[in-house]
């Protein structure tokens, strides 16, 4: 499960930069800053992947919440053409749902789908917003079946989640 976490790491990160988080607030070295409801305690912990800006893992079972933010190099694509950005590297895609919704002002979309990664079965939740010539991505990962094991922790992320300026 490990090396799917870490792909899975790999995958949702674009191209992201390196910061520090304090106080709620995540602020990257090229200056953009952003609201953060980190995961409660418990079994998660904070872990760093290759541009990736924000990622939590529980080791006991097997859940991951990332976000990243990637501010050039991107263009202007639709959400749903990035969303199937960040299953490349996933087999057996089956779409549960894609809802548009409102998030800090800006239209986003909410992604569940049904993957293997490495022929393990995965569910993944995406959201993809785009604000400010930044693309945002937030990323749940659950073995199929524990999905609401953490769902409000990444509820409380996406919900929480306001950018407050452009890099």
């Amino acid at each position: 499960m490990l090396r799917s976490v870490i792909m899975l790491g790999v995958v949702a990160g674009l191209a992201g930069c390196r910061g520090g988080l304090a106080g709620g607030m995540y602020q990257r070295d090229d200056g953009l800053r952003y609201a953060v409801v980190e995961p409660p305690g418990g079994d998660w912990r904070r872990v760093n992947f290759a541009d990736n800006d924000l990622a939590w893992v529980t080791s006991k079972t097997g859940h991951l919440i990332a976000l990243n933010a990637t501010c050039t190099g991107h263009e202007d694509p639709p959400l749903d053409v990035l969303t199937n950005h960040l299953v490349i590297g996933f087999t057996d895609r089956q779409w549960v749902s894609k809802t548009p919704f409102q998030l800090d002002g800006r239209d986003a979309l909410r992604s569940v789908v049904k993957a293997k990664l490495d022929g393990v079965p995965t569910s993944l939740e995406l959201v993809v917003l785009k604000k400010n010539g930044c693309v945002h991505d937030f990323t749940y990962v659950s073995p199929v079946g524990q999905e609401a094991t953490w769902q409000r922790a990444f509820d409380a992320l996406v919900a929480g989640f306001r950018q407050e300026r452009a890099p």
